[in-house]
């Protein structure tokens, strides 16, 4: 029985027909075992020979198509993420979407003064916390690499002051295997166990190959180590059409595909059915400016394309949202930024990084988080799409009003008022006067007034002492 606000239809968006995906699912298959990927690892070149893979001289690989499906088909097609206390918060698959920040920022804009300095370690303290007030962010990136922290241990002190500034799941960067696994300690601390976190995952990392067609040993290091310890990983590469990657929108997505297919495909020799999302940057390189841009219309296109593959694979992706090339948090930001989050939205992207990036990736803006968490609110109510029953089509309600009355005191707009109008805590929907005697206040006046209330008021859940002095102690011996 469908309830009053029950929907039996999901509004999507799609850009490629079935046979358009057929067509890139081929040429996929056709680059790894005609083409080949270039492999810098010996285990995982082992494993690759092993399972029958022609392995050349020089690294190059062939991987046969019935392997590349095999693979797919062992990967799961949902992971549930847990938060550090142990909550269920994440179901990725299917078209369910969750929204985050992104990591390793060089630069942070102030938002008082809108001058931008290099990140340290204090900035990755106060994103998470502001990440971990907002209510449609679901989980937390580093936003920031410490300049002031040493780069050998800048991940690991950026993964230890995300842990202890917010209780939502976090998503990693690590510079190879050994730091990786201390962040992996870190998250077994916190779940009491090996088997719990396996159980209940916390941290995902993300990982990248290098385009065009290679895989770096400490890429596949770490790919390996996930897969060892059945730690969630994401396998994303960044080829820039024009530059890594072809031009057109078709074939760089086919070979961005091809490229996180061959991980796929060692992490499933590694460990069958260890958790992997799949995914791809598909950054455009502007010839004009000779800047990657992360909301050119070709970006978009390319990126529509990947999350229409993730569901043709049927596998959970890795995604973007909330991101724009300008340089403030202005008028273009808040359209660029909009409209990407609205498109991972109504297009079904699962896990969607960079919320708040500015500037091409290279700053971050803590307003635009705030901003961008009622966006994502928004957008979140519009994929809800339209309840259509007998109770909201409301016939005898209208018959009951008829020509003579009103709805605004009958009961049936009160059951359906919460349900139905979605509420802007920031976006003005005041009338001018109210708005003038108001202060006359932009929505980025606003959400500087937001942002340094959370900042000053927002405290997260600690770390229980006795765990938080283990953490400390493994992140002091760290050299």
């Amino acid at each position: 029985m469908v309830t009053m606000d029950e929907i039996t239809f999901k509004p999507t968006l799609s850009f490629l027909s079935q046979e358009d995906k057929e067509k890139i699912h081929r040429a996929v298959l056709t680059i790894l075992s005609e083409i080949g990927m270039k492999v810098h690892h010996d285990e995982a070149l082992a494993l690759l020979m092993d399972a029958g893979c022609i392995v050349e001289d020089d690294g190059m690989v062939k991987i046969a198509a019935e392997l590349v499906l095999k693979s797919i088909d062992s990967a799961p097609d949902n992971i549930i993420i847990y938060d550090r206390e142990s909550n269920p918060v994440m179901d990725l698959g299917g078209h369910r979407s969750y929204y985050g920040t992104g990591s390793d920022l060089i630069y942070s804009l102030e938002s008082e003064t809108m001058r931008r300095h290099p990140c340290v370690l204090a900035d990755v303290v106060q994103a998470a916390r502001v990440a971990d007030a907002m209510a449609n962010l679901d989980f937390i990136m580093s936003f920031a690499h410490p300049s002031d922290i040493p780069a050998a241990r800048a991940y690991l002190h950026s993964f230890q002051a995300m842990a202890s500034n917010s209780v939502k799941p976090i998503v990693c960067t690590a510079v190879d295997r050994r730091d990786l696994s201390e962040m992996w300690e870190i998250a077994r601390i916190l779940r009491d166990g090996e088997g719990e976190l396996q159980a209940k995952p916390y941290a995902i990392y993300y990982g990248e190959p290098v385009s065009p067609l290679q895989h770096a040993v400490e890429s596949v290091d770490k790919l390996l180590f996930c897969a060892e310890k059945s730690m969630p990983v994401i396998y994303s590469p960044a080829p820039i059409a024009g530059s890594t990657a072809p031009m057109t929108i078709a074939g760089h997505v086919a070979q961005g595909l091809a490229e996180c297919f061959c991980g796929l495909v060692i992490h499933q020799l590694k460990s069958r059915g260890a958790p992997f999302i799949m995914g791809m940057g598909p950054a455009v390189l502007d010839m004009s400016t000779a800047q990657c841009s992360y909301n050119a219309p070709e970006y978009l296109l390319s990126y529509i394309s990947l999350i229409e593959m993730s569901h043709f694979y049927n596998l959970p992706n890795w995604g973007y949202a909330g991101t724009t090339d300008s340089q403030a948090p202005d008028e273009q930001a808040a359209f660029e930024a909009g409209l990407e989050t609205f498109i991972a939205e109504m297009a079904g992207s699962n896990l969607n990084h960079d919320v708040g990036y500015l500037d091409f990736g290279r700053t971050g803006s803590l307003d635009m988080i705030v901003i961008l968490n009622e966006v994502i609110d928004q957008v979140r109510r519009l994929s809800r799409g339209v309840p259509v029953n007998d109770n909201t089509l409301a016939l005898d309600v209208i018959r009951e009003v008829g020509a003579s009355g009103n709805f605004l005191v009958h009961r049936h707009t009160l059951e359906h008022l919460q349900s139905t109008q979605w509420r802007p805590e920031l976006i003005n929907r005041q009338g001018f006067d109210k708005w003038q005697a108001d202060g006359s206040t932009s929505l980025l006046g606003r959400a500087q007034k937001k942002l340094q209330q959370v900042l000053h008021a927002h405290q997260p859940i600690p770390i229980p002492a006795e765990k938080a002095g283990l953490i400390q102690k493994r992140v002091d011996q760290f050299k």
